[in-house]
Protein backbone atom coordinates (compact mmCIF):
# COMPACT_ATOMS: atom_id res chain seq x y z
CA UNK A 1 0.00 0.00 0.00
CA UNK A 2 1.20 3.47 -0.79
CA UNK A 3 -0.06 6.97 -0.29
CA UNK A 4 -0.34 9.19 -3.33
CA UNK A 5 -0.78 12.90 -3.72
CA UNK A 6 -3.27 14.16 -6.28
CA UNK A 7 -1.40 15.62 -9.20
CA UNK A 8 -2.96 18.77 -10.58
CA UNK A 9 -1.82 17.76 -14.07
CA UNK A 10 -3.34 14.29 -13.80
CA UNK A 11 -5.99 13.51 -16.40
CA UNK A 12 -8.93 12.43 -14.27
CA UNK A 13 -10.75 10.95 -17.26
CA UNK A 14 -8.17 8.14 -17.41
CA UNK A 15 -9.12 7.02 -13.89
CA UNK A 16 -12.82 7.37 -14.69
CA UNK A 17 -12.64 5.25 -17.84
CA UNK A 18 -10.60 2.66 -15.96
CA UNK A 19 -13.22 2.71 -13.20
CA UNK A 20 -16.09 2.37 -15.67
CA UNK A 21 -14.50 -0.74 -17.14
CA UNK A 22 -13.87 -2.35 -13.73
CA UNK A 23 -17.40 -1.59 -12.53
CA UNK A 24 -18.70 -2.94 -15.83
CA UNK A 25 -16.69 -6.15 -15.51
CA UNK A 26 -18.00 -6.72 -11.99
CA UNK A 27 -21.56 -5.98 -13.15
CA UNK A 28 -21.61 -8.45 -16.04
CA UNK A 29 -19.79 -11.15 -14.07
CA UNK A 30 -22.31 -11.19 -11.20
CA UNK A 31 -25.93 -11.37 -12.38
CA UNK A 32 -28.62 -12.68 -10.13
CA UNK A 33 -29.23 -15.52 -12.59
CA UNK A 34 -27.16 -16.48 -15.64
CA UNK A 35 -30.37 -17.67 -17.25
CA UNK A 36 -32.00 -14.25 -17.04
CA UNK A 37 -29.80 -11.45 -18.40
CA UNK A 38 -30.75 -8.44 -20.53
CA UNK A 39 -29.29 -8.67 -24.04
CA UNK A 40 -26.79 -5.76 -23.70
CA UNK A 41 -25.30 -7.50 -20.64
CA UNK A 42 -24.56 -10.71 -22.54
CA UNK A 43 -21.44 -11.49 -24.51
CA UNK A 44 -21.91 -12.15 -28.21
CA UNK A 45 -22.27 -15.89 -28.67
CA UNK A 46 -19.65 -15.87 -31.44
CA UNK A 47 -19.28 -13.18 -34.11
CA UNK A 48 -20.59 -9.73 -33.24
CA UNK A 49 -20.24 -7.12 -30.55
CA UNK A 50 -22.33 -6.19 -27.51
CA UNK A 51 -21.71 -3.48 -24.88
CA UNK A 52 -20.51 -6.23 -22.54
CA UNK A 53 -17.81 -7.19 -25.05
CA UNK A 54 -16.31 -3.71 -24.70
CA UNK A 55 -15.41 -3.60 -21.01
CA UNK A 56 -12.39 -5.94 -21.01
CA UNK A 57 -10.77 -4.54 -24.20
CA UNK A 58 -11.38 -0.99 -22.92
CA UNK A 59 -9.46 -1.86 -19.76
CA UNK A 60 -6.60 -3.34 -21.78
CA UNK A 61 -6.46 -0.19 -23.91
CA UNK A 62 -6.20 1.94 -20.76
CA UNK A 63 -3.57 -0.46 -19.43
CA UNK A 64 -1.50 0.37 -22.49
CA UNK A 65 -1.73 4.09 -21.74
CA UNK A 66 -0.91 3.43 -18.08
CA UNK A 67 2.11 1.39 -19.15
CA UNK A 68 3.41 4.41 -21.05
CA UNK A 69 2.91 6.61 -18.00
CA UNK A 70 4.58 4.17 -15.60
CA UNK A 71 7.61 3.50 -17.82
CA UNK A 72 8.09 7.15 -18.67
CA UNK A 73 9.59 7.76 -15.21
CA UNK A 74 12.35 5.31 -16.19
CA UNK A 75 12.84 7.28 -19.43
CA UNK A 76 12.04 3.99 -21.21
CA UNK A 77 15.59 2.85 -20.50
CA UNK A 78 16.14 -0.86 -20.09
CA UNK A 79 17.80 -2.05 -16.92
CA UNK A 80 17.89 -5.31 -15.03
CA UNK A 81 16.19 -3.64 -12.07
CA UNK A 82 13.30 -2.45 -14.25
CA UNK A 83 12.97 -5.85 -15.88
CA UNK A 84 12.84 -7.53 -12.47
CA UNK A 85 10.01 -5.19 -11.42
CA UNK A 86 8.08 -6.00 -14.58
CA UNK A 87 8.57 -9.74 -14.21
CA UNK A 88 7.72 -9.64 -10.50
CA UNK A 89 4.46 -7.79 -11.19
CA UNK A 90 3.66 -10.16 -14.05
CA UNK A 91 4.11 -13.23 -11.85
CA UNK A 92 2.06 -11.70 -9.01
CA UNK A 93 -0.88 -10.80 -11.28
CA UNK A 94 -0.74 -14.22 -12.99
CA UNK A 95 -0.69 -16.10 -9.67
CA UNK A 96 -3.56 -14.00 -8.30
CA UNK A 97 -5.61 -14.94 -11.36
CA UNK A 98 -4.94 -18.63 -10.81
CA UNK A 99 -5.58 -18.27 -7.08
CA UNK A 100 -9.05 -16.84 -7.75
CA UNK A 101 -9.81 -19.84 -9.96
CA UNK A 102 -8.57 -22.24 -7.29
CA UNK A 103 -10.53 -20.45 -4.56
CA UNK A 104 -13.70 -20.68 -6.64
CA UNK A 105 -13.28 -24.43 -7.06
CA UNK A 106 -12.40 -24.88 -3.39
CA UNK A 107 -15.57 -23.12 -2.24
CA UNK A 108 -17.72 -24.94 -4.80
CA UNK A 109 -16.50 -28.41 -3.83
CA UNK A 110 -16.57 -27.62 -0.11
CA UNK A 111 -20.18 -26.42 -0.17
CA UNK A 112 -21.45 -29.18 -2.47
CA UNK A 113 -19.58 -32.21 -1.03
CA UNK A 114 -21.58 -35.40 -0.41
CA UNK A 115 -22.66 -35.96 3.19
CA UNK A 116 -20.89 -39.32 3.40
CA UNK A 117 -17.42 -37.70 3.18
CA UNK A 118 -15.47 -37.10 6.36
CA UNK A 119 -14.11 -33.66 7.16
CA UNK A 120 -10.62 -34.68 6.03
CA UNK A 121 -11.85 -36.23 2.79
CA UNK A 122 -13.96 -33.16 2.02
CA UNK A 123 -11.03 -30.86 2.75
CA UNK A 124 -8.67 -32.81 0.52
CA UNK A 125 -11.18 -33.04 -2.33
CA UNK A 126 -11.77 -29.29 -2.10
CA UNK A 127 -8.10 -28.32 -1.86
CA UNK A 128 -6.67 -30.63 -4.51
CA UNK A 129 -8.30 -29.39 -7.71
CA UNK A 130 -5.09 -28.55 -9.55
CA UNK A 131 -5.58 -31.41 -12.00
CA UNK A 132 -8.65 -29.66 -13.46
CA UNK A 133 -7.99 -26.00 -12.70
CA UNK A 134 -8.05 -23.51 -15.55
CA UNK A 135 -4.59 -22.08 -16.24
CA UNK A 136 -5.45 -18.95 -18.21
CA UNK A 137 -8.05 -16.26 -17.54
CA UNK A 138 -8.64 -12.52 -17.40
CA UNK A 139 -5.93 -11.69 -14.85
CA UNK A 140 -3.49 -14.05 -16.54
CA UNK A 141 -4.06 -12.34 -19.89
CA UNK A 142 -3.52 -8.95 -18.30
CA UNK A 143 -0.25 -10.21 -16.82
CA UNK A 144 1.09 -11.63 -20.07
CA UNK A 145 0.11 -8.60 -22.15
CA UNK A 146 1.50 -6.15 -19.59
CA UNK A 147 4.79 -8.04 -19.53
CA UNK A 148 5.15 -8.25 -23.31
CA UNK A 149 4.15 -4.62 -23.91
CA UNK A 150 6.48 -3.33 -21.20
CA UNK A 151 9.47 -5.26 -22.54
CA UNK A 152 8.74 -4.04 -26.07
CA UNK A 153 8.49 -0.46 -24.81
CA UNK A 154 11.90 -0.75 -23.10
CA UNK A 155 13.77 -2.52 -25.88
CA UNK A 156 12.30 -1.21 -29.13
CA UNK A 157 12.25 2.23 -30.73
CA UNK A 158 8.79 3.61 -30.14
CA UNK A 159 8.50 4.84 -33.71
CA UNK A 160 8.67 1.19 -34.85
CA UNK A 161 6.00 -0.15 -32.48
CA UNK A 162 3.14 0.59 -34.94
CA UNK A 163 4.88 -1.68 -37.45
CA UNK A 164 5.08 -4.41 -34.82
CA UNK A 165 1.37 -3.98 -34.09
CA UNK A 166 0.54 -4.29 -37.79
CA UNK A 167 2.76 -7.38 -38.08
CA UNK A 168 1.09 -9.06 -35.11
CA UNK A 169 -2.44 -8.36 -36.37
CA UNK A 170 -1.78 -9.30 -39.99
CA UNK A 171 0.15 -12.40 -38.97
CA UNK A 172 -2.64 -13.45 -36.62
CA UNK A 173 -5.24 -12.93 -39.37
CA UNK A 174 -3.23 -15.16 -41.71
CA UNK A 175 -3.07 -17.77 -38.94
CA UNK A 176 -6.85 -17.62 -38.52
CA UNK A 177 -7.48 -17.93 -42.24
CA UNK A 178 -5.11 -20.88 -42.64
CA UNK A 179 -6.18 -22.63 -39.45
CA UNK A 180 -9.98 -22.48 -39.68
CA UNK A 181 -9.77 -19.77 -37.03
CA UNK A 182 -13.33 -18.52 -37.43
CA UNK A 183 -14.95 -21.90 -36.75
CA UNK A 184 -16.76 -22.21 -33.44
CA UNK A 185 -15.61 -25.75 -32.72
CA UNK A 186 -12.58 -27.88 -31.92
CA UNK A 187 -11.25 -27.74 -35.49
CA UNK A 188 -10.26 -24.13 -34.83
CA UNK A 189 -6.46 -23.72 -34.72
CA UNK A 190 -6.81 -21.84 -31.42
CA UNK A 191 -8.60 -24.81 -29.89
CA UNK A 192 -6.12 -27.30 -31.37
CA UNK A 193 -3.13 -25.47 -29.85
CA UNK A 194 -4.79 -24.89 -26.46
CA UNK A 195 -5.86 -28.52 -26.17
CA UNK A 196 -2.38 -29.70 -27.11
CA UNK A 197 -0.52 -27.38 -24.74
CA UNK A 198 -2.94 -26.69 -21.87
CA UNK A 199 -5.01 -29.91 -22.22
CA UNK A 200 -8.84 -29.77 -22.04
CA UNK A 201 -8.87 -30.19 -18.26
CA UNK A 202 -7.19 -26.82 -17.83
CA UNK A 203 -9.27 -24.85 -20.35
CA UNK A 204 -12.50 -22.89 -20.34
CA UNK A 205 -15.30 -25.08 -21.71
CA UNK A 206 -16.87 -23.35 -24.71
CA UNK A 207 -16.99 -25.55 -27.81
CA UNK A 208 -13.28 -26.16 -27.33
CA UNK A 209 -12.50 -22.43 -27.46
CA UNK A 210 -10.77 -20.74 -24.52
CA UNK A 211 -11.49 -16.97 -24.83
CA UNK A 212 -8.20 -16.21 -23.07
CA UNK A 213 -6.21 -18.90 -24.85
CA UNK A 214 -2.58 -18.97 -25.96
CA UNK A 215 -2.72 -17.86 -29.61
CA UNK A 216 -5.34 -15.18 -28.99
CA UNK A 217 -2.84 -13.56 -26.62
CA UNK A 218 -0.95 -12.40 -29.75
CA UNK A 219 -3.56 -9.80 -30.83
CA UNK A 220 -4.13 -8.93 -27.17
CA UNK A 221 -0.49 -7.82 -26.93
CA UNK A 222 -1.05 -5.70 -30.04
CA UNK A 223 -4.14 -4.31 -28.29
CA UNK A 224 -2.12 -3.10 -25.28
CA UNK A 225 0.60 -1.75 -27.56
CA UNK A 226 -2.04 0.28 -29.40
CA UNK A 227 -3.00 1.81 -26.07
CA UNK A 228 0.69 2.47 -25.42
CA UNK A 229 1.04 4.29 -28.75
CA UNK A 230 -2.03 6.39 -27.97
CA UNK A 231 -0.50 7.24 -24.59
CA UNK A 232 2.72 8.28 -26.34
CA UNK A 233 0.77 10.37 -28.81
CA UNK A 234 -1.08 12.11 -25.97
CA UNK A 235 1.62 12.50 -23.36
CA UNK A 236 4.86 12.40 -25.33
CA UNK A 237 4.60 15.94 -26.67
CA UNK A 238 7.80 17.71 -25.59
CA UNK A 239 6.20 21.12 -26.19
CA UNK A 240 3.42 20.46 -23.69
CA UNK A 241 5.42 22.01 -20.82
CA UNK A 242 5.32 25.40 -22.52
CA UNK A 243 1.58 25.31 -23.16
CA UNK A 244 -1.38 25.87 -20.86
CA UNK A 245 -3.33 22.92 -19.49
CA UNK A 246 -6.35 23.91 -21.60
CA UNK A 247 -4.28 23.87 -24.79
CA UNK A 248 -2.81 20.50 -23.91
CA UNK A 249 -6.26 19.01 -23.22
CA UNK A 250 -7.63 20.39 -26.48
CA UNK A 251 -4.72 18.74 -28.27
CA UNK A 252 -5.54 15.45 -26.53
CA UNK A 253 -9.16 15.71 -27.67
CA UNK A 254 -8.30 16.23 -31.32
CA UNK A 255 -5.76 13.39 -31.38
CA UNK A 256 -8.01 10.94 -29.53
CA UNK A 257 -11.06 11.63 -31.69
CA UNK A 258 -8.96 11.33 -34.84
CA UNK A 259 -7.41 8.03 -33.78
CA UNK A 260 -10.75 6.76 -32.49
CA UNK A 261 -12.50 7.50 -35.79
CA UNK A 262 -9.78 5.93 -37.93
CA UNK A 263 -9.52 2.76 -35.84
CA UNK A 264 -13.27 2.29 -35.41
CA UNK A 265 -14.11 2.67 -39.09
CA UNK A 266 -11.11 0.55 -40.12
CA UNK A 267 -12.28 -2.25 -37.85
CA UNK A 268 -15.90 -2.04 -38.99
CA UNK A 269 -15.02 -1.96 -42.70
CA UNK A 270 -12.53 -4.82 -42.43
CA UNK A 271 -15.06 -6.87 -40.45
CA UNK A 272 -16.67 -7.92 -43.74
CA UNK A 273 -13.63 -10.11 -44.33
CA UNK A 274 -12.53 -10.60 -40.72
CA UNK A 275 -15.53 -10.76 -38.35
CA UNK A 276 -15.58 -8.97 -35.02
CA UNK A 277 -15.09 -11.72 -32.45
CA UNK A 278 -14.09 -11.36 -28.81
CA UNK A 279 -13.57 -15.05 -28.12
CA UNK A 280 -10.74 -15.26 -30.67
CA UNK A 281 -9.81 -11.58 -30.20
CA UNK A 282 -9.91 -11.00 -33.96
CA UNK A 283 -7.81 -8.16 -35.46
CA UNK A 284 -10.95 -6.20 -36.31
CA UNK A 285 -12.09 -6.59 -32.71
CA UNK A 286 -8.79 -5.00 -31.65
CA UNK A 287 -9.16 -2.07 -34.05
CA UNK A 288 -12.82 -1.39 -33.34
CA UNK A 289 -12.65 -1.61 -29.54
CA UNK A 290 -9.46 0.46 -29.36
CA UNK A 291 -11.12 3.05 -31.58
CA UNK A 292 -14.24 3.19 -29.44
CA UNK A 293 -12.13 3.38 -26.27
CA UNK A 294 -10.13 6.27 -27.72
CA UNK A 295 -13.31 8.15 -28.63
CA UNK A 296 -14.88 7.54 -25.22
CA UNK A 297 -11.70 8.72 -23.49
CA UNK A 298 -11.80 11.91 -25.57
CA UNK A 299 -15.43 12.46 -24.60
CA UNK A 300 -14.65 11.94 -20.91
CA UNK A 301 -11.70 14.34 -21.07
CA UNK A 302 -14.00 16.96 -22.58
CA UNK A 303 -16.71 16.42 -19.95
CA UNK A 304 -14.48 16.01 -16.88
CA UNK A 305 -11.15 17.73 -17.47
CA UNK A 306 -12.22 20.50 -19.85
CA UNK A 307 -15.75 21.34 -18.74
CA UNK A 308 -15.17 20.35 -15.12
CA UNK A 309 -18.27 18.19 -14.65
CA UNK A 310 -16.72 15.87 -12.06
CA UNK A 311 -19.25 15.24 -9.31
CA UNK A 312 -20.94 12.35 -11.12
CA UNK A 313 -17.61 10.60 -11.65
CA UNK A 314 -16.75 9.98 -7.99
CA UNK A 315 -18.44 6.58 -8.08
CA UNK A 316 -16.21 5.36 -10.92
CA UNK A 317 -13.09 7.06 -9.60
CA UNK A 318 -13.28 4.84 -6.51
CA UNK A 319 -12.96 1.83 -8.84
CA UNK A 320 -10.42 3.46 -11.13
CA UNK A 321 -7.73 4.31 -8.57
CA UNK A 322 -7.51 0.69 -7.36
CA UNK A 323 -8.53 -1.18 -10.53
CA UNK A 324 -6.94 -4.60 -10.16
CA UNK A 325 -7.68 -4.78 -6.44
CA UNK A 326 -11.33 -3.92 -7.07
CA UNK A 327 -11.58 -6.56 -9.79
CA UNK A 328 -10.08 -9.18 -7.49
CA UNK A 329 -12.38 -8.04 -4.68
CA UNK A 330 -15.40 -8.46 -6.95
CA UNK A 331 -14.27 -11.97 -7.87
CA UNK A 332 -13.69 -13.02 -4.27
CA UNK A 333 -16.96 -11.55 -3.00
CA UNK A 334 -18.85 -13.21 -5.85
CA UNK A 335 -17.41 -16.57 -4.83
CA UNK A 336 -18.19 -16.02 -1.14
CA UNK A 337 -21.75 -14.84 -1.83
CA UNK A 338 -22.38 -18.09 -3.67
CA UNK A 339 -20.70 -20.42 -1.18
CA UNK A 340 -21.44 -19.00 2.29
CA UNK A 341 -24.73 -20.45 3.51
CA UNK A 342 -27.01 -19.00 6.17
CA UNK A 343 -29.67 -20.84 8.17
CA UNK A 344 -33.03 -20.74 6.40
CA UNK A 345 -36.06 -22.74 7.47
CA UNK A 346 -35.12 -26.39 7.85
CA UNK A 347 -31.98 -25.96 5.78
CA UNK A 348 -29.69 -23.20 4.57
CA UNK A 349 -29.37 -20.72 1.73
CA UNK A 350 -26.43 -18.88 0.19
CA UNK A 351 -26.11 -15.11 0.45
CA UNK A 352 -26.64 -14.95 -3.31
CA UNK A 353 -29.76 -17.10 -3.07
CA UNK A 354 -31.15 -15.04 -0.22
CA UNK A 355 -30.70 -11.73 -2.06
CA UNK A 356 -31.87 -12.86 -5.47
CA UNK A 357 -34.29 -15.76 -4.96
CA UNK A 358 -35.98 -14.52 -1.79
CA UNK A 359 -35.88 -10.74 -2.20
CA UNK A 360 -35.15 -9.36 -5.65
CA UNK A 361 -36.69 -11.95 -7.95
CA UNK A 362 -40.13 -11.90 -6.24
CA UNK A 363 -40.20 -8.10 -6.39
CA UNK A 364 -38.62 -7.29 -9.78
CA UNK A 365 -39.11 -10.53 -11.70
CA UNK A 366 -36.53 -12.91 -13.15
CA UNK A 367 -34.58 -10.58 -15.44
CA UNK A 368 -35.22 -7.35 -13.54
CA UNK A 369 -34.24 -8.99 -10.27
CA UNK A 370 -31.09 -10.37 -11.88
CA UNK A 371 -30.06 -6.85 -12.92
CA UNK A 372 -30.91 -5.36 -9.53
CA UNK A 373 -28.81 -8.01 -7.82
CA UNK A 374 -25.84 -7.17 -10.08
CA UNK A 375 -26.24 -3.44 -9.36
CA UNK A 376 -26.46 -4.04 -5.61
CA UNK A 377 -23.37 -6.24 -5.82
CA UNK A 378 -21.45 -3.47 -7.61
CA UNK A 379 -22.61 -1.00 -4.93
CA UNK A 380 -21.31 -3.30 -2.17
CA UNK A 381 -17.92 -3.38 -3.87
CA UNK A 382 -18.00 0.40 -4.26
CA UNK A 383 -18.57 0.86 -0.52
CA UNK A 384 -15.25 -0.88 0.12
CA UNK A 385 -13.49 0.91 -2.74
CA UNK A 386 -14.75 4.29 -1.60
CA UNK A 387 -13.34 3.81 1.89
CA UNK A 388 -9.93 3.14 0.35
CA UNK A 389 -10.29 6.13 -1.97
CA UNK A 390 -11.40 8.45 0.84
CA UNK A 391 -8.37 7.47 2.92
CA UNK A 392 -6.06 7.81 -0.12
CA UNK A 393 -5.07 4.15 0.12
CA UNK A 394 -3.91 2.82 -3.21
CA UNK A 395 -3.24 -0.92 -3.40
CA UNK A 396 -0.83 -1.71 -6.19
CA UNK A 397 -0.81 -5.20 -7.61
Amino acid sequence: MTQQQTNSKRILALDILRGITIAGMILVNNPGSWGHIYAPLRHAEWNGLTPTDLVFPFFMFIMGISTYISLKKYNFTYSHATLRKILRRTVVIFIIGMAIGWFSRFCYYWSSAPDDLSFGQNLWASVWTFDRMRILGVMQRLALCYCAASIVALTMKHSRIPYLIATLLVGYFVLLMCGNGFAYNETNILSVVDRAVLTPAHMYKDNGIDPEGLLSTIPSIAHVLLGFCVGRMMLGDKKAASRSREEVLQSHLVKLFLVGTILTFSGLLLSYGCPLNKKIWSPTFVLTTCGLASSLLALLIWIIDVKGYKRWSLFFESFGVNPLFMYVLGGVLGILFGSIHLPWGDGSISIHGLLYDKIMQPIFGDTGGSLIYALVFVAINWCIGYQLYKRKIYIKI
